[in-house]
This record gives C-alpha cells, sequence and structure tokens, in this order.
C-alpha cells in the first residue's frame, strides 16, 4: 500500500533540509579521498542543517524513524552512482571479481572514517555535558552518510555483475534505496523492482534499516576516543556484510547470453 499524497508531501516538507543536505552527502560520498578536516567540516555542517528538519520533525509530532526514511529519500537521487566504463577507469582497469573487491574495499574505507570522525566528534561531546545536546545531530549526519555510501557501492555492484536496473534516475534512486534496506540485489526480470511506487512496507524497512544503523552509532558515545575507535570498526564490518551479501546475490541474478540453456527453455 503507497502512502497518500498528503502524507508524501508533509513529509516532503518535514525532511525538506533542502539543497544543502543533498549537496553535502553528494560531497561526502563522491568517487576520491577527502583530507580528514574537510571530511570533518562537511560532517558538521550536515549536522547542523539536519538538525533544522529534526527540530520540525519533533513539533510536527513525526517519529525520528520515520523523518530520517523521508530525509534520505530526498536525498537519493543525489548520490553520484558510476557505470561500469567509470568505474573501470577509476579503478586501474579491473574489471569482475577484482573490480567488486576493490568497491567493498574503498566503501569500508569510506564508512569506516566516518565512523572513526562520528565518533571521534561524540566522544569529545561526551566528554562535554552541556554539549551532549548536540551529539545525536552529529550521529544522524554520520548514519546518513554512510546509508549512502552503502547504496552508492550496492548500485555500483550492480554495474560490475551486469544486473541493469532501468527506469529514470529517480526511480532507480528508489530501487537501490530499497535495496539496501533489505539488504539484497534486485532482480531485474521482477516486474515491479522499478516501477513500483515506494509503498508502505518497503518504507517500513527502510525506516527500521536506517534506525538500527543510527542505534550501531549511538554506542559510539563514550569517553576519549573509544567512540573514534567503535565507530570506525563497527562501520567497516557492517558495510563488509553487506557487500558479501549483495555480491552473493547479483551472482545468481547474472543475464545469461543469447542460446543458453535458460534462453532455449523459455518459450
Amino acid at each position: 500500500m503507497a502512502e497518500s499524497e498528503q502524507d508524501k508531501q508533509a513529509g516532503g516538507e518535514i525532511a525538506g533540509s533542502g539543497e544543502d543536505v543533498g549537496e553535502l552527502v553528494g560531497r561526502l560520498t563522491e568517487p576520491g579521498e577527502l583530507e580528514p578536516a574537510e571530511r570533518r567540516r562537511l560532517l558538521g555542517r550536515l549536522a547542523r542543517a539536519l538538525s533544522n528538519g529534526a527540530a520540525k520533525a519533533r513539533k510536527s509530532g513525526v517519529g525520528r524513524g520515520r523523518w530520517l526514511a523521508d530525509v534520505f529519500l530526498n536525498i537519493a537521487p543525489r548520490i553520484p552512482i558510476r557505470d561500469l566504463h567509470t568505474l573501470a577507469e577509476h579503478h586501474h582497469g579491473m574489471t569482475g571479481e577484482e573490480l567488486a573487491d576493490d568497491l567493498v574495499r574503498t566503501a569500508q574505507k569510506a564508512t569506516m572514517t566516518v565512523g572513526a570522525i562520528g565518533g571521534a566528534l561524540a566522544a569529545a561531546e561526551f566528554a562535554a555535558p552541556p554539549l551532549l545536546l548536540s551529539a545525536p545531530a552529529q550521529l544522524v549526519a554520520e548514519t546518513i552518510v554512510v546509508a549512502s555510501i552503502e547504496v552508492k557501492l550496492l548500485a555500483e555492484l550492480h554495474e560490475v555483475y551486469g544486473v541493469r536496473v532501468h527506469g529514470t534516475g529517480a526511480q532507480r534512486a528508489v530501487a537501490f534505496t530499497a535495496a539496501w534496506a533489505k539488504q539484497r540485489g534486485i532482480d531485474p526480470l521482477a516486474p515491479t523492482s522499478v516501477s513500483l511506487a515506494l509503498g508502505a512496507a518497503t518504507k517500513t524497512a527502510l525506516r527500521n534499516r536506517l534506525l538500527r544503523t543510527l542505534g550501531r552509532h549511538l554506542t559510539t558515545l563514550g569517553p576519549f576516543l573509544t567512540g573514534a575507535v567503535a565507530g570506525g570498526a563497527l562501520n567497516r564490518i557492517a558495510t563488509k556484510k553487506l557487500g558479501e551479501a549483495v555480491r552473493q546475490d547479483l551472482r545468481g541474478k547474472r543475464p545469461l547470453p543469447p542460446g543458453s540453456r535458460r534462453d532455449q527453455l523459455d518459450p
């Protein structure tokens, strides 16, 4: 069952931390290394931008889970996804399993770095009680960025394994986001894989996945550098697990060449 137009409109208004959030997430997830100081600065800006939307959500009685899902769906189309040719160029001509290995390693490094920075900032605020109330905004920003990096990984693994997902940019963004929520690949033969509007069940799965990710980041609230260590390690493990699950799934969804056994059996 899809959401009503009224619900969508309300959600969009509450989530609407606007272009700034989408632009910041895009910069934090684009290919290439970011200097730690620049990444920290961008995460801080993202936390401040998200706090405005969170305040609106609290005033209107919308739960954090729904607000997180609305924010993420608003920015998903801004996540930079590379095609196979660009991926090979950016990864020194690698292809196939070797390229998939490198994509997962790169994503692990990125989410580990975000977790370490977020954990360190949360730890610093834990040590300064007057600032403790600002820690959740930082961790929400970390959650959004980690989810974006993992959606990007999932989408680019589809390119590597030749599982093409058709549709507009917005439709593909929704499809990849829904696949991330369920931690699996997209079946290109399923007629509803892209064309179906994001229904209530899928949005619930997205909300739950984002809340689980946020819950993981809340464990980084601790004194000194324990938050940085925990944040980095937990993100690295989770991203590796996602990569393994999606790759295993996509290996079974590769299109078979013409003349294959399945092709001969089809009417």
